[in-house]
């Protein structure tokens, strides 16, 4: 909708001009006369359109619409809150409508939706051409036409047929009021108005109408129109529908003729002082007007005007309503959550399948590997690799803290017992034992007492060509082999700040290295040295801010309680 704050001057609201070229249109300071201006590319003309000689009321013809449209000048036509037309161009706008009507649409005894579309779209660019009705005002110029048109036979037929029904002579011709009308279209007119069925119609409507108790005074003004005025003249003042229901029935004195709308008036006026003074409470549509004229009929509304329906005033939200199509998609949805489900189910089942097979496959490959092991390594027993490193009585990362230089650090390796059989367990524990009593009894024979548990074996290095696996890892256990075991040395690794959040240093036993090479349960240890490998390669390749690590001992089944660890 196009809305613009017009002038007020004298009391009158002046027209809001929208011209082709140029903006700056003049307004006469007159009451009775508004000034329009317009330009073109060469010269620039004025219009001055006076109301001052009224001899009596005749067929509109607007004229001086006509003239604006030829000027290429459009009043703009203001809306209120409630989306109906007000002020003076509105007024004007729905005389020229009537117009059109009375002119352009045929006399015909028939309903407004049995008219052409052509005849209802030329008299919409008509007045389109003269007004700037705005956004979604082609309904509403339609309907006002339709409404238009309707009174307009009505006119005819209360005024100039119903009071001449023994006078042929004046109905064998169309009113000299009405000279457009065609004698055809008259005499069928005046046909259809004299039969037996519009008089069993025309006297149903009489009796409808004689139930109506409260008649309006407000012509073509409306309640939209009154409003208008009464915000003017009472600013700060919140207008609701029963002040313009009882503004709407007084005269130009401020007057109620009619006693029972008088009675109603009064009512009003009480119930309205109650609600001031806080004794009645409105709530919704159960408001003044309500109460004092009783409940409203559905989808009607007193005292707003024609349009506007109970939940559009009163702000009340739309009931929901379930259609087929809704009915359809609930059902399609439900069907489509029952197959999400049978999919979920298979998926999962299929991944037990794969998991299971995946650790046959794991499995026979450590058997193969440690196999491979044990043809390079003479003397080699695959049960070390088995060995539960965080549990020898020798370790030196059994402690807490541990250095190189005979310090402490701390145990990283993180032991999952619930994966493994009981059986197994048990198995394991009594050969640690066994191993543990034949180490003691060995170090007592031994002279200097720093000698580790290593010491008592002989190591005979391999050939490595023929090992199915990775040069790097044959190249490290050669390493461990040939190094690390005969000098009791570990492997010390540097972990940046950048990588867990904190710069420490972490370390590498031979049984890392060999439970690493044998595919057995690996330690966190191992775990963070990978991690911070893995962070290098990502820092080279700037993805570090894609991934983010977390350090393995601080979520370890060893490591603080199970509510620290998930915090993490």
């Amino acid at each position: 909708m196009v809305s613009q704050q017009q002038t007020k001057d004298s009391g009158s609201k002046k027209l809001g001009i929208v011209a082709p070229q140029d903006k700056s249109s003049k307004e006469m300071k007159s009451s009775k006369k508004m000034k329009f201006a317009s330009s073109s590319a060469e010269t620039e003309s004025q219009t001055t359109i006076s109301d001052d000689s009224k001899t009596g009321r005749g067929m509109s013809t607007m004229p001086r619409v006509v003239k604006r449209k030829l000027q290429k000048v459009r009043p703009i036509v203001e809306y209120n809150k409630m989306g109906k037309g007000i002020g003076q161009a509105h007024i004007e706008m729905q005389s020229y409508i009537g117009v059109l009507a009375r002119s352009r649409v045929p006399l015909v005894d028939k309903k407004w939706s049995q008219i052409p579309k052509d005849v209802k779209e030329q008299i919409w660019e008509a007045v389109d051409m003269a007004f700037v009705v705005g956004q979604g005002g082609k309904k509403s110029v339609l309907a006002s036409a339709a409404k238009k048109w309707k009174d307009f036979k009505s006119t005819l037929t209360r005024h100039y047929i119903l009071p001449y029904t023994n006078d042929k002579e004046k109905l064998s011709h169309p009113p000299e009021t009405y000279k457009f009308i065609e004698k055809a279209q008259w005499d069928a007119f005046v046909a259809s108005r004299l039969s037996q069925d519009f008089e069993s119609v025309h006297s149903q409507h009489a009796q409808i109408r004689e139930k109506l108790e409260y008649n309006h005074r407000l012509s073509r003004k409306g309640y939209a129109g009154l409003e208008d005025e009464l915000e003017e003249t009472m600013p700060g003042v919140e207008i609701d529908r029963s002040t313009l229901w009882k503004r709407a029935r007084q005269d130009k004195h401020g007057n109620i003729p009619d006693p029972k709308v008088a009675e109603k008036a009064k009512l009003i006026d009480d119930l309205q002082k109650q609600v001031s003074e806080g004794k009645v409470r409105v709530d919704g549509s159960k408001d003044v007007l309500t109460m004092a004229l009783g409940p409203e009929h559905p989808g009607r509304l007193r005292g707003v005007g024609a349009g506007i329906s109970p939940r559009q005033y009163f702000n009340l939200p739309k009931p929901q309503r379930v259609s087929f199509d809704d009915r359809l998609k609930e059902s399609l949805r439900v069907l489509l959550q029952e197959e999400t489900k049978k999919m979920e189910a298979k998926a999962r089942e299929e991944a037990l399948r794969m998991e299971a097979r995946t650790k046959q496959l794991v499995e026979a490959e450590r058997e193969h590997f440690l196999s491979q092991l044990s043809q390079l390594i003479p003397n080699f027993d695959p049960n070390i690799l088995k060995q539960r490193i965080s549990q020898s009585p020798k370790n030196p990362m059994s402690s807490d803290k541990a250095s190189c230089s005979g310090g402490d650090v701390r145990s990283l390796h993180v032991e999952d017992d619930t994966a493994k059989d009981e059986e197994k367990k048990e198995e394991k524990r009594e050969e640690r034992r066994k191993k543990k009593k034949e180490k003691e009894e060995k170090e007592e024979e031994k002279e200097k007492e720093d000698e580790e548990k290593h010491d008592d074996k002989v190591i005979e290095v391999g050939d490595y060509s023929n090992m199915e696996a990775p040069s790097s890892l044959k190249s490290l256990c050669r390493h461990v082999e040939t190094t690390l075991l005969p000098e009791d040395k570990i492997l010390e690794f540097t972990i940046d700040k950048e990588v867990f959040g904190s710069d420490r240093n972490t370390f590498l036993l031979p049984e890392d290295i060999t439970q690493f090479a044998g595919m057995e349960e690996i330690g966190a240890t191992v775990v963070a040295v990978y991690m911070r490998h893995l962070h290098d390669v990502l820092k080279q390749a700037n993805m570090c801010s894609m991934v983010g690590f977390i350090d393995p001992a601080t979520v370890s089944a060893n490591s603080g309680t199970v509510a620290e660890r998930s915090r993490l």
